[in-house]
């Protein structure tokens, strides 16, 4: 069976609203929710590099290639990650990711 896009961004969706769990059950000043939010961040943000070409570049244009750094950034160096900077991505950025993660589902195929 092929997945498709809109399978993809479901699979991302689902890996952010884990991230919302992790936070409320565990708050920030659990190193191992840091852990687990870093995992799932990553995880989401490699579904959405199985997106098709013209599908990424439409939901997330330029900035792509930061949210593939970030990725990068925590698989390469979890033990250096700032929580902070964690903290950070997941309050303030990851609404505008999840919106464009959402359209793409939305338009189906």
């Amino acid at each position: 069976m092929t997945r498709t896009d809109a399978d993809h961004a479901r699979d991302a969706l689902e890996h952010l609203a884990m991230i919302g769990h992790h936070v409320a059950e565990g708050g920030w000043g659990r190193q191992v929710v840091v852990d687990a939010v870093c995992l799932r961040l990553a995880a989401s943000i490699e579904a959405a590099s199985h997106l098709s070409a013209e599908a990424r570049a439409s939901a997330f244009g330029a900035t792509w290639r930061v949210i593939w750094a970030t990725r990068k950034r925590i698989a390469h160096g979890c033990a250096t990650v700032d929580p902070q900077i964690v903290r950070a991505t997941v309050e303030n950025d990851l609404v505008e990711y999840a919106a464009a993660l959402r359209s793409v589902a939305a338009r189906g195929g």
